[in-house]
Formats: structure tokens, C-alpha cells, sequence
């Protein structure tokens, strides 16, 4: 019973970072499906309300077309614990996408911005 909750869980995970992946990067599952050789109607199961896990196989196709980590579309995280702070990657993704499509001056302003925070954030963690 465990075993088939984790293996839904993880269709979810899967479908919900496929889809986010996708349109981060502003790929169509027509255009994926040219990159993987993974037929449309394969990748809308993985996409679909049903969320169907691909194979091992199909996972490392995606990921490499990708360019992303099998385990990142799986669980949304690195494997690296190197930071265990670390902000959700698809967080950090939707703000550079955004700040990408400011004028340089208003990239100063989100960059001064940032900096007072990560100022005030180390003041309290050394507190």
C-alpha cells in the first residue's frame, strides 16, 4: 500500500515538474517529443490527470532533452544537500525568468532590493 502511494506521489511530482520544466523553458510536448523520440500521445499520459510514471528509460530521455537531473523531474529537488535552505528551484526559475524580462534598471532596483534582504537575513542569523 505504502509502495503505490509513493509511486502516485511521484507521478504527481513528475507531471506537475514536467509541466513546470516545459513551460520554463517555453517547450511544447511536440517539441520534447522531436527531442526525445517519445511519441505525443506517451508524453500527455505523463502530463495527464492520471499522471502515468514513464519508465527509467523515458525519464532519462526527458530529463537529458531537458537538460535538467531525472531525480529534479521526480522529486523538484537536487540530490545535493549541500544547502538544505535552499528555495524550491522552480521559485528561483520563475524569478530569474522574471527579472530577465526587466530593463537594466530595473534589474538594479530588483538586485538592490535582494541585497538589502540577504543584509538583513545574515544581521539576524548572527544575532
Amino acid at each position: 500500500m505504502i509502495y503505490h502511494y509513493y509511486i502516485g506521489k511521484m507521478g504527481y511530482n513528475f507531471r506537475e515538474n514536467l509541466r513546470n520544466e516545459l513551460n520554463f523553458q517555453g517547450i511544447t510536448v511536440k517539441e520534447l517529443s522531436a527531442r526525445t523520440g517519445i511519441p505525443v500521445a506517451t508524453l500527455d499520459c505523463y502530463l495527464g490527470t492520471r499522471a502515468t510514471v514513464p519508465s527509467v528509460d523515458a525519464a532519462v530521455k526527458i530529463a537529458q532533452a531537458l537538460q535538467v537531473s531525472v531525480e529534479y523531474l521526480a522529486i523538484g529537488e537536487k540530490a545535493s544537500l549541500e544547502n538544505p535552505h535552499k528555495k524550491n528551484s522552480q521559485e528561483a526559475r520563475n524569478i530569474i525568468r522574471w527579472v530577465e524580462s526587466l530593463s537594466i534598471e530595473q534589474c538594479k532596483a530588483v538586485q538592490n532590493m535582494i541585497s538589502i534582504f540577504y543584509k538583513k537575513k545574515n544581521v539576524i542569523e548572527t544575532s
